[in-house]
């Protein structure tokens, strides 16, 4: 790549207004414009973001990267303007497939997410295909915006190392362990534990994932799988949109005991912005309409029937909206607790609703102007937008390169591990 330097990544990341702004004056203008010159220096490196899935589900052209024009205005979060605005100079695209549907066929779905990514980025000059921690910087420099993919959900995988090792060299560079569904060999946050955290199997899968440099992200999983994994890696580990269990009591959640052990592994918590899992009002709104739900599925409702329940309950009373104090507060409890070389940004935007003040992903000036009037300094600013991830890749880099030295690509199956057939 040819680099033309950080006078080109300013004009390309500060020309135009955020659409999240609330319309400021005095402190809070010069915080904003402060915010700006931050992320010019330093710009958002993303964790999680599900415009590939917002492609394919696009209810006027489904999987039709060419309709979904990212120079115009999108029905989502997400557009090439709308990322200027927001200082982000790098991204995870998730290339999210449900755990849901195994007769859906993980692996085509899994690779069909892909083609839409890959066909989406190479669509675009402004966007490139980043496969380590250097081109992602270089891409920066160059004032276009790096692209790694996140595989979310191992399920994708089909209990195959050979699958995993070829996700990889699609341009995955990391891959949640679990969705929402437990595994053969991984249990996961919101269903039911089997495995008390990782089998035999999912231990190897761990490994091979050290030796390809693939990151793990722990962000879906149980606690136990959490430890499990931190008790296996060799390389730092992510959350690629998590956020901290004490405050908002959520399975999605990251809990103390394991925010205290991401210093002595050299991972970062991505904080994300899902408004249930940052806010505690939120969380119980959630909680009361899963269990009316679950209630009226047990009596025998009809899905209609449950349909017009939910739509009166959210009639009568409004769901409670996040801010972007509540983020904040996230943000500044596991730098707390973890340290701050280890939090991060995983927003998942166009995978839920954003918080009113958040709206899009030009809303990152927004947070970070708020966590400067917290008193952050820049060093600090410049580690949460992206200084803690590329730290963590080049080590995760830095950990293959030995262990390829050190042994071929592994042949095990979750059948010789595991005793399953």
């Amino acid at each position: 790549m040819r680099r033309i330097g950080w006078v080109a990544l300013a004009a390309f990341l500060g020309v135009n207004a955020c659409a999240g702004e609330r319309p400021a004056g005095g402190q809070e203008a010069d915080s904003l414009a402060h915010a700006r010159a931050v992320l010019q220096r330093t710009p958002v490196f993303d964790g999680h973001n599900d415009l590939p899935w917002e492609i394919r589900v696009s209810e006027r052209a489904p999987m039709d990267v060419a309709a979904y024009d990212l120079r115009e205005p999108v029905p989502g979060a997400t557009n090439l303007p709308l990322l200027r605005a927001g200082g982000v100079g790098a991204q995870f695209w998730s290339v999210y497939i449900p755990g849901e549907y195994a007769d859906s066929g993980y692996a085509r779905m899994q690779l069909e997410e892909i083609d839409i990514a890959r066909r989406m980025i190479d669509r675009y000059p402004e966007l490139v295909l980043a496969g380590t921690a250097d081109e992602v910087v270089e891409a920066m420099a160059e004032g276009r915006i790096a692209s790694m993919l996140g595989v979310e959900g191992g399920h994708a995988i089909e209990n195959s190392l050979g699958a995993l090792r070829t996700y990889y060299a699609l341009g995955a560079r990391y891959m949640t362990l679990t969705h929402n569904v437990t595994l053969d060999w991984a249990d996961a946050a919101q269903d039911s534990a089997r495995h008390g955290g990782l089998t035999a199997f999912g231990e190897e899968v761990v490994r091979e994932m050290n030796r390809l440099g693939m990151l793990v992200d722990l962000a879906h999983v149980s606690p136990a799988t959490m430890s499990d994994v931190l008790n296996v890696t060799e390389a730092p580990v992510i959350f690629s949109h998590s956020s901290a269990r004490a405050l908002t009591d959520v399975p999605r959640n990251v809990p103390d005991s394991i925010l205290a052990r991401m210093p002595a592994n050299g991972g970062v918590v991505m904080v994300t912005f899902v408004q249930p899992f940052v806010n505690r009002e939120a969380a119980e709104y959630d909680d009361r309409l899963t269990a009316l739900v679950s209630g009226l599925r047990e009596g025998g409702a009809s899905e209609d029937e449950i349909r017009q329940e939910v739509e009166a309950f959210r009639g009568r009373t409004p769901r409670p909206t996040a801010s972007v104090d509540d983020i904040a507060d996230h943000i500044e409890y596991v730098r707390d607790v973890a340290g701050i070389d280890h939090v991060g940004i995983g927003s998942d935007y166009d995978g839920m609703t954003p918080p009113p003040e958040m709206p899009d992903v030009s809303s990152f000036p927004v947070l970070f102007a708020r966590l400067i009037d917290r008193g952050w300094t820049d060093e600090d600013l410049g580690k949460l937008a992206s200084g803690n991830i590329l730290r963590v890749l080049r080590e995760a880099e830095a950990v293959a390169a030995r262990l390829q030295d050190a042994r071929e690509p592994s042949t095990a199956t979750i059948a010789e591990l595991d005793g399953n057939p």
